[in-house]
Protein backbone atom coordinates (compact mmCIF):
# COMPACT_ATOMS: atom_id res chain seq x y z
CA UNK A 1 0.00 0.00 0.00
CA UNK A 2 2.92 2.66 1.25
CA UNK A 3 4.51 2.62 -2.38
CA UNK A 4 0.95 3.35 -4.23
CA UNK A 5 0.60 6.07 -1.29
CA UNK A 6 3.53 7.12 -2.45
CA UNK A 7 2.82 7.79 -5.62
CA UNK A 8 -0.39 9.41 -5.95
CA UNK A 9 1.17 11.47 -3.74
CA UNK A 10 4.23 12.24 -6.04
CA UNK A 11 1.43 12.99 -8.65
CA UNK A 12 -0.92 14.92 -6.67
CA UNK A 13 1.54 17.25 -5.62
CA UNK A 14 2.88 17.78 -9.37
CA UNK A 15 -0.22 18.67 -10.14
CA UNK A 16 -0.47 21.23 -7.44
CA UNK A 17 2.95 22.63 -8.75
CA UNK A 18 1.34 22.63 -12.70
CA UNK A 19 -1.57 25.13 -11.13
CA UNK A 20 1.04 27.24 -8.96
CA UNK A 21 2.96 28.60 -12.04
CA UNK A 22 2.73 30.29 -15.19
CA UNK A 23 2.56 27.97 -17.82
CA UNK A 24 4.29 29.42 -21.22
CA UNK A 25 1.39 28.14 -22.82
CA UNK A 26 -1.50 29.55 -20.49
CA UNK A 27 -3.94 28.60 -17.90
CA UNK A 28 -5.58 25.90 -20.17
CA UNK A 29 -2.03 24.30 -20.74
CA UNK A 30 -1.63 24.16 -16.99
CA UNK A 31 -5.09 23.05 -15.97
CA UNK A 32 -4.29 20.15 -18.88
CA UNK A 33 -1.38 19.45 -17.11
CA UNK A 34 -3.10 19.12 -13.49
CA UNK A 35 -5.81 16.70 -15.04
CA UNK A 36 -3.08 14.44 -16.35
CA UNK A 37 -1.10 14.39 -13.33
CA UNK A 38 -4.09 13.55 -11.13
CA UNK A 39 -4.92 10.85 -13.16
CA UNK A 40 -1.98 9.34 -12.84
CA UNK A 41 -2.39 9.82 -8.61
CA UNK A 42 -6.05 8.85 -9.06
CA UNK A 43 -5.11 5.50 -11.13
CA UNK A 44 -2.78 4.37 -8.11
CA UNK A 45 -4.68 5.99 -5.34
CA UNK A 46 -5.47 3.58 -2.64
CA UNK A 47 -9.25 2.60 -2.17
CA UNK A 48 -9.35 2.42 1.61
CA UNK A 49 -9.16 6.04 2.14
CA UNK A 50 -10.65 8.12 4.94
CA UNK A 51 -14.04 9.65 4.04
CA UNK A 52 -12.65 13.52 4.32
CA UNK A 53 -10.64 12.60 0.45
CA UNK A 54 -13.91 11.53 -0.74
CA UNK A 55 -14.92 14.75 -1.70
CA UNK A 56 -11.59 15.71 -3.19
CA UNK A 57 -11.77 12.58 -5.42
CA UNK A 58 -15.20 13.40 -6.58
CA UNK A 59 -14.03 17.35 -6.94
CA UNK A 60 -11.04 16.34 -9.22
CA UNK A 61 -12.98 13.87 -11.55
CA UNK A 62 -15.71 15.95 -12.40
CA UNK A 63 -13.96 18.85 -13.17
CA UNK A 64 -11.43 16.44 -15.29
CA UNK A 65 -14.41 14.71 -17.16
CA UNK A 66 -14.43 15.21 -20.47
CA UNK A 67 -17.54 13.44 -21.53
CA UNK A 68 -19.35 15.23 -24.50
CA UNK A 69 -16.30 17.12 -25.00
CA UNK A 70 -15.61 18.08 -28.78
CA UNK A 71 -11.61 18.14 -29.85
CA UNK A 72 -12.43 19.50 -33.67
CA UNK A 73 -8.88 20.67 -33.96
CA UNK A 74 -7.31 18.01 -31.97
CA UNK A 75 -5.90 20.22 -29.54
CA UNK A 76 -6.89 17.26 -26.80
CA UNK A 77 -10.15 17.01 -24.46
CA UNK A 78 -8.08 17.80 -21.60
CA UNK A 79 -7.37 21.56 -22.77
CA UNK A 80 -11.11 21.93 -24.19
CA UNK A 81 -12.31 21.32 -21.12
CA UNK A 82 -9.70 22.99 -19.50
CA UNK A 83 -11.06 26.53 -21.34
CA UNK A 84 -14.64 25.64 -20.42
CA UNK A 85 -14.29 25.83 -16.78
CA UNK A 86 -15.71 28.68 -15.42
CA UNK A 87 -13.90 30.44 -12.59
CA UNK A 88 -15.32 28.86 -9.86
CA UNK A 89 -14.93 25.60 -11.04
CA UNK A 90 -11.10 26.37 -11.59
CA UNK A 91 -10.97 27.28 -8.03
CA UNK A 92 -12.82 23.91 -6.68
CA UNK A 93 -10.36 21.97 -8.83
CA UNK A 94 -7.61 23.82 -7.66
CA UNK A 95 -8.40 23.39 -4.11
CA UNK A 96 -9.40 19.96 -4.26
CA UNK A 97 -5.83 19.25 -5.57
CA UNK A 98 -4.38 20.87 -2.98
CA UNK A 99 -6.45 19.37 -0.24
CA UNK A 100 -5.91 15.83 -1.44
CA UNK A 101 -2.27 15.98 -1.47
CA UNK A 102 -1.65 17.29 1.73
CA UNK A 103 -3.85 14.66 2.99
CA UNK A 104 -2.10 12.03 1.35
CA UNK A 105 1.28 13.51 2.37
CA UNK A 106 -0.39 13.50 6.03
CA UNK A 107 -1.69 9.70 5.18
CA UNK A 108 1.74 8.62 4.18
CA UNK A 109 4.02 10.06 7.29
CA UNK A 110 1.48 8.16 9.37
CA UNK A 111 1.97 4.68 8.63
CA UNK A 112 4.43 2.76 9.78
Amino acid sequence: MKPDLLRSMQKLHDARRCLMLPHPDGEAASIAEAFAECRAGLDVLPTHLDEDAHPYVDTINEAMDTSGIENPYDRGADTVKAEKLTPEQKYEFSRAVDELASYLNRRFYEID
